[in-house]
């Protein structure tokens, strides 16, 4: 279990590298939450997903296919 949260760490350090390099204006500097509450850019998402992490509400499968799918390649959560 240790080595999943650990390398679910590192994964995430490394997604918001990546994020914050690739950016050419970078929407991620800040948390940013839509009138609806949920998060709009990746650094909330990432956040959020952390956090539901720790309270034990998604798995770290979960996340990590939350993260993939709105901020991985392809993610929804990038600005063109």
């Amino acid at each position: 279990m240790k080595k999943l949260v650990s390398g679910l760490g590192i994964l995430i350090i490394g997604i918001l590298i990546g994020a914050t390099l690739s950016s050419n204006s970078n929407t991620n500097t800040r948390l940013k939450y839509g009138s609806t509450g949920f998060p709009k850019n990746c650094r909330a998402i990432i956040k959020e997903n952390i956090d539901n992490f720790h309270s034990g509400d998604f798995s770290a499968e979960d996340s990590i296919e939350s993260i993939d799918r709105n901020c991985g390649e392809f993610g929804y959560s990038w600005t063109n």
